[in-house]
């Protein structure tokens, strides 16, 4: 969860590279974060009804998690598939695919490895998940690569000034640096940065959008939650002693204090930055 940075060459591995993926599965298969998805649905209900999709067109949702976006698009008559590293999480989607009578394929891949054929889609889209993925430019060439000539990518992430890349400082502040050679997750919500990632799409729109996160319990209980099901957080503490675990929760309830809008006393509302990029494919 490293914050913005300058960026190393994006062509090649990292160090470790396979020890790093699976270290990020783990990292995504503990906790439950099916718990946090339930809190972002409004956000990828409004993503999704901004973009061009017609019934019958073909998409893949990557990263998918457990189920956001593909079940919102399969509702509106979209063939869909999903990809996500995570097993726990794939299968939490195919049970709510299941639960509405929805007909998604949902298996378990690497953005950075897409398991289908050169241009499969006619949209391919991703909230707040390919963006984790340690080579990005492997990532973008892969979204290319399996978008049909005339489709699009739509992707939803983090910016670095917003909400999430403050929470990712806090993180820094109490965490080792990150492994060498793995750029910023928080570049693929900076616009230059992202613009020369799909440079090889014909056109891009960026805008930056508002994702409203309500929690039904004050800041400290926020950060219980995302400690308790966010498998990022949860690891973080757990890599942690006691005293530095005390440091970072307190770090992490000033933050969600300082940014709560919610009226409503023991409550928890905030407004998260994201980055809304659409790419046309030639």
């Amino acid at each position: 969860m490293n914050a913005i940075a300058s960026a190393p060459a994006e062509t090649s591995a990292p160090p470790h590279l396979q020890a790093i993926k699976a270290k990020q599965k783990a990292t995504w298969e503990s906790g439950d974060f099916g718990k946090i998805a339930e809190i972002i649905v409004p956000a990828a209900r409004e993503f999704i009804s901004r973009l061009p999709l017609q019934p019958g067109m073909r998409l893949l949702d990557v990263a998918c998690g457990s189920g956001n976006l593909a079940l919102e698009t399969a509702r509106r008559g979209c063939p869909t598939k999903g990809v996500d590293i995570a097993v726990n999480l794939i299968d939490q989607a195919r049970t709510r695919a299941a639960a509405e009578g929805l007909d998604i394929d949902f298996i378990e891949g690497d953005a950075e490895a897409l398991p289908y054929p050169d241009e499969s889609f006619d949209a391919v889209a991703s909230m707040f998940g390919a963006m984790f993925a340690p080579r990005p430019q492997v990532v973008a060439d892969e979204l290319l690569r399996v978008t049909r000539p005339g489709g699009f990518v739509a992707l939803a992430n983090w910016t670095p000034e917003g909400f999430i890349g403050k929470m990712f400082r806090v993180f820094q502040k109490h965490l080792p640096p990150p492994p060498p050679g793995v750029p910023s997750t928080m570049l693929w919500g900076h616009e230059p940065t992202v613009r020369e990632r799909l440079s090889a799409f014909a056109e891009i729109t960026l805008e930056r959008r508002i994702a409203v996160m309500r929690y039904p319990f004050p800041p400290a209980g926020s950060v219980d939650f995302f400690r308790r099901y966010y498998g990022p957080t949860l690891k973080a503490f757990e890599s942690l002693d006691a005293q530095a675990q005390a440091g970072l929760w307190r770090d992490l309830v000033e933050l969600q204090s300082k940014h709560n809008t919610a009226h409503e006393l023991g409550t928890t509302e905030v407004r998260a930055e994201y980055l809304e990029i659409i790419a046309r494919r030639l």
